[in-house]
Parts: C-alpha cells; structure tokens; sequence
C-alpha cells in the first residue's frame, strides 16, 4: 500500500512539473526578452511553442504507453522533460529557448498520459477517487505556484541566476522523480493490441504548426504570400485528417480521434467550449504579464503577485463548482464563462481609466471574479461534455476534449499575440503598450463569448445524472471481474 502511494506521489508531482511550466515563464519574459534580445515572435514560441507540441502529441503519449508499456513512457517523459529543461536554463539565444521549449512540451505529452493510465491500474476503481482528488488538487495549486514562484525565482535572482532559475528548478526535481519512479511504479501495458495512427499525428501536426507558425511569424515578415498559403493550406490539411480518421476507424478501428465521437451534439458542443476558454487563458496572461513589466516597470515578483487574486479566486471556486456542478451542471458553465468575460471587461475597464498610474492593488477584484468564472466553467465541463459519450469510448473522449483545450491555448496565444504585437510595431513606451493590450484583450473576451453560446448547447442535468449512474455500473462490474480474474 505503501508503495503505491508512493508512486501516486511521484505522478502527483510530474504533472505538478508540467502544469507549473505552462504559467511559472509568463513572469520571465521581460527578463528573457532583455538577456537574450528576444523578437516578440521568439517570446511568443517561448509560450505557444511549449502547448502546441504537448497538445499535437498528447493522444500519441498516451498511445504509445498503451504499445509500449506505461513506465517505459513515462521514464522516457521524465528523462526528456528534465534534460530540455536544462537546454532551456543554458540557452545562449531566442532560438535555442523556442527549439528546447518545443522539445519539453513534446516529452512532457509522452509524461503526462501515463499518469492517469497507471493511477487506473495501481487502483481499484473505488479506490481511485482519492488519487483523483489529489491530482485536481495539484492542478489547482500550480495554477497559484507558477506566477508566484517564478516571479520570487527571477526577482530574488537566486545564485546569479536570473529568469534560468525557473527551468532549471526542474532538473533535481526531475532526477528525483526518475529514481524514485524506476523503482517503485510497475509496468502496465494495454489489455488489447493497439496500433499507433502514424499518418494521422502526422497530418494533425503539420495543420497545426502551419497555422499557428502562420499567425506568430506572418507579422514579422509583412505577411508575405509564402505565409497567407501555410495559414491557407492549414484547414486543408485538416480536412484530410477529418476523411482519413473516418477511413481509418471504419477499417481498423483505430483512429487517432475516433469520429463516432462528434456524432453527439452535447461532446461536440464540450469540444468548442473547451477550446474556446483554453483560446481565453494563455493569450490572456501573456499580454497583461508584458504590459506590466515592460510598460509599467513592475518587476516579475510584483506581477506575479498581481495575478494571485486569480488564482486563489479560481480555487475558492472550484468547491463551489464541486458543490453546486451536479445541480446546475451547463448553467452553472455559462455563468462561468459570463462571470469570466465580466472580470476581463473590468480589467480593460480598468486599464483605460488607471493609465501610467496602475498599481496591481487596483486590478484585485476583477482579476478575482475572473478566475472564479474560471473554475466555474471548466470544472463541471468535462462530465457534462461526456454525458452523451458511451462509457466505453469515455477514455478516447476524455484525450479528446484534453488535446483540443491545449491547442485552443496555442492557437489563442498566437490570435493575440498578432494583435497585440502588430499595435506595438517596434514602440515599447507605455501608452504603446497600454493601447496593444486594450486591443489584444477582445481576444480572449470574444473567445469567451463563443465558449458561452457553446454552453448552451451541452447536455442537460438529467443526461449528466444518468450517465454518472451508468459510469457507476461500469466500475462495479469493472470491479467484479477484477476480483473474479484474482
């Protein structure tokens, strides 16, 4: 029992890891930008890099732990992530920093997966709600760790060493966690042969960095015509992804993205909301975080400080959500989504009206209803959006509506960074910068609007209820052949 536990501990802190790399950078990017005379293209990468190739090859990272075996995955995750980490805490220019950001969001999709896949068999289906509390737990505490940390880690300068010291607190923490994980996590494989959809990772990848390289690179470039046909040839692409996975699942089965999936209006509905918010959150941070450090001067820990009040808003609301999620279920999404798009209109609001004279003190209470719009949308969505999905295609669903959140949050950073950067031009003074903001922000508040309408469309209190009841089913008996192969 013990050792169980221990290896729960070691996934715990891996995705920890993970999700405290997603927000512990924003903080660092000024200081990025003034070491290594960054573009504001590079510094874009340094964010959208990391989630574009995590969200293109989640699905695969969890496939191949299936084929593979999900210790072997998830060693190879660790080892990868750490080592990328200290590329990052060496890089010697805005390139090296993009192509190791690039490779730890890919190691980190090999990583993450197998967390859940060996929760699952370390425990018993009635056991695993503890395991399962715990890592919505971690999530929530990186979500108020990453801005904090990283702004004390860059602004105290700890040994010299400057905006390095947030990658390369990875590196012990990762050495750690592979020791630890050799020895006391087992090896698991799928029960069933699985195949690995080659063709489709490949066609989703190229869709996606050609859009997204598109968005980042096209302004920089005076948006030549060699940009306007990647960003053309990108819907194309997945066009043919879409007829190849409805070819493949009818012959094989085995499809990247199972298409029988959006066959229900309410998981398609969950699909676009997730992408929606996700598109909202990171292009969000990227531009207030930039706007408070270059234009108004604030160092990274007072930024970070500025961004608390969101945080430990979004976590008062997720026991709100837990509570009152069953009740109101898609309603309870949309006030989300709405209560979320108020905070941001408040901050612009705010912005225009402070000017040079903002202090974060004045931005607490709209960032605070903010983030608790947040965690009031996004906790309920997933059993909502699955309320319509067969208990047998949950998983499947689940990796789904996961890749599609990470790549709303690379396509949304992109979208702003577009028009935040294309106000600023080469002018880096406040009333530049102010102006940049106040334009980027109608991003996330627009993408938030059609995460709202989407809202609408989920499944019903009922329909939840009813597939939590057969979802309940399923484990039981899940449980009562466990035990009957014992």
């Amino acid at each position: 029992m013990r050792l169980r536990w221990l290896a729960v501990l070691v996934l715990l802190f891996a995705s920890f890891m993970d999700l405290l790399d997603t927000t512990i950078v924003n903080v660092a990017l000024p200081a990025i930008e003034q070491d290594l005379g960054t573009t504001p293209e590079q510094l874009e990468w340094i964010v959208s890099g990391y989630v574009l190739t995590f969200a293109v090859l989640l699905t695969t990272g969890g496939r191949l732990g299936d084929i593979f075996g999900r210790k072997r995955l998830f060693l190879i995750g660790v080892a990868g992530f750490t080592v990328a980490s200290a590329s990052c805490a060496l890089a010697t220019s805005g390139d090296m920093l993009v192509i190791s950001r690039l490779v730890q969001g890919a190691f980190g999709a090999i990583m993450i997966p197998q967390v859940l896949s060996i929760i699952q068999v370390l425990f018993g289906p009635k056991e695993r709600a503890g395991a399962f509390g715990a890592l919505g737990a971690i999530t929530g505490l990186a979500a108020v760790a990453g801005p904090l940390v990283g702004g004390i880690l860059v602004s105290q300068n700890a040994f010299g060493l400057g905006w390095r010291s947030v990658f390369i607190i990875n590196v012990p923490v990762g050495i750690a966690l592979f020791i630890t994980a050799a020895l006391c996590i087992p090896e698991s494989r799928a029960a069933k042969r699985v195949r690995l959809d080659v063709v489709g990772v490949v066609l989703i990848s190229a869709a996606l960095f050609l859009l997204v390289f598109g968005l980042i690179e096209g302004r920089a470039l005076d948006w030549p015509v060699g940009i306007w046909l990647m960003i053309g040839a990108s819907p194309v692409l997945l066009a043919v992804f879409i007829w190849y996975q409805n070819w493949l699942d009818k012959k094989t089965g085995s499809a990247l993205v199972p298409p029988s999936l959006f066959h229900s209006r309410g998981f398609s509905a969950g699909v676009l909301t997730s992408f929606s918010f996700s598109a909202s959150i990171g292009g969000f941070f990227l531009i207030l975080v930039l706007y408070l450090q270059i234009g108004l001067g604030f160092s990274a820990i007072e930024a970070g400080l500025t961004t608390l009040p969101f945080s430990l808003a979004a976590l008062v609301g997720t026991g709100i959500a837990v509570r009152f999620g069953p009740r109101l279920g898609k309603g309870l999404i949309f006030v989300g989504a709405i209560t979320q798009i108020g905070g941001y209109v408040w901050v612009r609001n705010t912005v225009a009206a402070q000017a040079d004279s903002l202090v974060g003190f004045d931005l607490v209470p709209m960032m605070a209803v903010a983030g608790l719009g947040l965690t009031l949308l996004v906790v309920p969505l997933t059993d909502v959006s699955l309320a319509q999905t067969s208990i047998s295609n949950a998983g499947a669903a689940s990796g789904v509506l996961g890749t599609f959140q990470q790549v709303g949050g690379a396509i949304g950073i992109a979208v702003v960074g577009v028009v935040f950067f294309g106000v600023v031009g080469m002018t880096f003074t406040p009333a530049v910068l102010r102006d940049a903001f106040l334009a980027g922000i109608w991003v996330p508040i627009v993408a938030l609007s059609l995460a709202a309408l989407a809202s609408m469309l989920l499944p019903n209190v009922a329909q939840v209820a009813h597939h939590k009841v057969e979802a309940e089913r399923a484990l039981e008996e899940e449980d009562r052949q466990l035990k009957l192969a014992v």
